[in-house]
């Protein structure tokens, strides 16, 4: 596309904000070339223009590097001021912006709690943009059971199902390791969205009391080695990954022994933790497998007390 112009952004000197020709494409593509009931609404019409910009990401800026990573917020408002459809609401981007982020935060969504043979270290995944990390779980489709989400989207966000770990999804996970759970208690009374271990925990704190009900319901099969030192295993890294943007084959800590058990759902001392290491494919986790079964029975109980 022609026209590229750059950003004034300090921060980004020498990066090009997309042309008004690759933002029309886009918006007749994406937003104005679908059914007339998916532009009823603003909430709607913002979950098309997210789709605009991931397509923008994961391709546009992959094909051409000197194209500048746009937040959704700032995408929003570049298509929106580019699109004429879209361009008499300009004026009310921000509270249409805001409505979306709020309306996306009641969408139900579904995941899984996937802990080690041990019931010591669970599996946790961390967003291409941002620190925060959480179990895998991801939106629900429409009619789609509960079951069926959770083991859709831990399998799009850690290739759970394969023989090693990476995302099939691109630029939505950046990082998946396996974390001690006593690392993942609250760092004070007064802190709950961190660990004792420093990491952000939105998404998974308010789970942390049910799992630690049920984990004392549910012995592990397996006990510790004393002898061997508890550390959280990285498994997966965007930034180490062939080409650096996590589409390629990622490298794996070898845990080929571990087995996972999948359920639905202040101390700044950095935790001990093996970062990845090549490894051959097919060395972790080669005969892994979703017992659905255990997923369904975990569900009905809800972690009940």
């Amino acid at each position: 596309m022609s026209g590229l112009h750059r950003s004034s952004s300090s921060k980004n000197v020498g990066y090009l904000l997309p042309s008004k020709e690759l933002l029309d494409d886009l918006c007749s593509r994406f937003v104005l070339n679908v059914p007339e009931e998916d532009q009823q609404s603003f909430e709607r019409i913002l979950f098309l223009v997210e789709s605009a910009y991931w397509y923008y990401e994961d391709n546009a800026v992959e094909n051409d590097p000197t194209l500048k990573s746009l937040s959704l917020k700032e995408f929003t408002s570049l298509l929106f001021n580019s699109c004429a459809v879209l361009r008499p609401y300009v004026a009310n981007i921000g509270d249409i912006f805001k409505d979306f982020t709020s309306y996306k935060c009641r969408v139900p969504v579904t995941g899984a709690i996937i802990l080690d043979e041990t019931y010591e270290r669970c599996l946790l995944v961390k967003g291409w943009k941002g620190s925060s990390w959480s179990f895998p779980r991801g939106k629900k489709s429409k009619d789609e059971e509960d079951h069926a989400c959770a083991v859709r989207e831990v399998l799009e966000e850690t290739g759970f199902d394969m023989i090693v770990f990476a995302p099939l999804t691109k630029k939505e996970i950046s990082e998946i390791a396996w974390h001690r759970l006593d690392h993942l208690q609250p760092a004070s009374n007064e802190v709950i969205t961190h660990g004792v271990a420093g990491l952000k925990l939105y998404m998974v704190a308010p789970f942390l009391a049910s799992l630690k009900s049920w984990i004392s319901k549910h012995p592990p099969r397996v006990a510790r080695r004393p002898d061997k030192p508890l550390k959280a295993l990285w498994v997966y890294n965007a930034r180490t990954s062939v080409g650096g943007n996590g589409t390629a084959t990622a490298t794996a800590t070898a845990i080929a022994t571990t087995t996972a058990t999948a359920t639905t759902e202040s101390n700044n001392k950095k935790p001990e933790v093996e970062r990845p290491q090549e490894t051959v494919p097919g060395s972790s986790l080669r005969s892994f497998k979703f017992n659905t079964s255990a997923i369904l029975q975990a569900m009905e109980s809800g972690f009940s007390a």
